[in-house]
């Protein structure tokens, strides 16, 4: 499917772009454009900018749209596909600050002048959350294991899982904006490590995080933690700059929706069958948004439109994220509690025929009888299971209803097989569920019984 968008991008530019071969062209840097698009050139005081982002963005459309191209190598740019509305258009690369927004609309052609960073500082201001997050100092492998660490850390390697790939990144961009600086109104502190000790117990995530904290050498990590943001406050930077696009990397062009709120978080999408991305073209795509909220987004891509559907639960008395413990006011929202969804929507796929499934909780932890012990479910017989902490939910746009399905498996990523059956099956997530599940879809559409249709 990569494959196919960079196809689609690169026949686009092609035809967008005039050949320089032939005498009867304009001229050889010449950009031509249709009416749903905007093109021109960027240059900057060294002449064309190469590598450069052009960003065309409007809050004229029914939900806030941009689209992000890069230039040639003549700073040559096409951005496609516009829908009719005013479009502030700016340039941002590395080495650059953000040009001022210039208003323009689709089928004109609009030259650009890019702004050189006046410094080191300002530059980095632009560069992945990556390279900022390299700057934290990691305690060296000698130091492993070592008095202070809990007795599974064994080796660098299983820290860096932790604060890279299995802990703290899972949910944040460490090293953006947000992460590498303390926010004033987070309170006032003795030094930047306590600091960080309240910022990871702000809000309803405080639980995960102070967990996850938990599982490294925590005064130590709080040490370090607090050593990366006092560095960069005092102006330190990325030692290394991150290189301009090159090659196919200047044929993407990227759209973006602003399809929730500032109080959800979208954890998940899907537009299409997996198993096959003909499923659903031009359809609507559809969010999941986890612990935030069970009004979950919906994006129509054609008409810019964003609405939500409402995902019920079984059981009133369903667990909630609003019963989830803030131990520190958060530096955004106090101490509201934003969060409330019951269903805990946390993965969806699409099916053959456009139906949506969701990993989602539809009631408490205790499981049906078919699945514990005494059964005489053939898994239960085998495994019986007491709880599951989340289960399965189907939607169908035709006709606009949810199907709510028991299981006894808890769930967290699905995945269609490549069978007859359209066999669902769910991962558990983490070792305390540990726990394979699976859904005979067509055995439960044709039946309605959940319980004869899983394993």
């Amino acid at each position: 499917m990569r494959t196919s968008i960079v196809a689609f991008v690169l026949t686009l530019a092609l035809v967008a772009l005039p050949s320089a071969a032939g005498a009867q062209q304009p001229a050889a840097d010449a950009v031509r454009i249709n009416e749903h698009a905007i093109g021109g050139t960027v240059t900057g005081a060294q002449g064309p900018e190469a590598g450069v982002w052009v960003i065309a963005e409007t809050t004229g459309l029914p939900t806030k749209l941009a689209k992000i191209v890069v230039t040639d190598e003549r700073g040559r740019y096409v951005i496609p596909d516009l829908p009719a509305a005013t479009y502030d258009v700016w340039v941002r690369g590395y080495g650059l600050v953000d040009s001022s927004k210039v208003q323009s609309a689709p089928g004109k052609i609009l030259d650009l002048k890019a702004t050189a960073a006046p410094d080191a500082k300002a530059a980095a201001q632009y560069y992945p959350a990556l390279y900022w997050y390299a700057m934290l100092a990691v305690p060296p492998a000698g130091d492993f294991p070592s008095k202070g660490m809990p007795e599974a850390m064994k080796s660098q390697g299983q820290w860096l899982d932790i604060v890279k790939t299995d802990g703290c990144f899972t949910c944040h961009q460490l090293g953006n904006a947000a992460t590498r600086a303390i926010e004033p109104q987070l309170g006032e502190f003795a030094n930047s490590a306590e600091a960080w000790e309240a910022r990871i117990q702000s809000g309803q995530a405080a639980t995960n995080m102070v967990n996850n904290i938990g599982r490294l050498d925590t005064q130590r990590a709080l040490k370090l933690f607090a050593d990366w943001t006092d560095r960069i406050a005092a102006g330190a930077v990325p030692s290394a700059a991150p290189q301009r696009p090159q090659g196919v990397e200047r044929n993407l062009v990227v759209t973006l929706w602003d399809w929730s709120d500032a109080k959800a978080y979208l954890h998940d999408s899907i537009s299409t069958d997996r198993r096959d991305p003909t499923v659903n073209a031009n359809g609507l795509l559809y969010g999941a948004t986890e612990e935030s909220t069970q009004d979950l987004p919906v994006l129509d891509p054609v008409k810019n439109v964003a609405t939500t559907i409402h995902i019920p639960v079984r059981d009133p008395n369903t667990p909630s994220a609003a019963n989830l413990q803030v131990l520190h006011a958060s530096p955004y929202w106090g101490e509201d509690k934003i969060w409330d969804s019951q269903a805990s929507v946390h993965n969806p796929m699409l099916d053959k025929e456009g139906r949506v499934w969701f990993t989602a909780r539809i009631r408490g932890e205790d499981n049906p009888a078919f699945c514990k012990k005494g059964s005489d479910h053939p898994s239960a017989k085998a495994f019986p299971v007491e709880k599951s902490t989340r289960q399965l939910a189907m939607y169908d746009p035709k006709t606009r209803k949810f199907t709510l399905i028991d299981t006894c498996f808890s769930t967290h990523h699905l995945q269609f097989a490549f069978d007859a059956d359209n066999t669902l099956w769910t991962s558990a997530g983490g070792p305390q569920n540990a726990v394979v599940g699976w859904l005979d879809t067509k055995k439960f559409l044709e039946t309605g019984d959940a319980a004869a249709s899983q394993g």
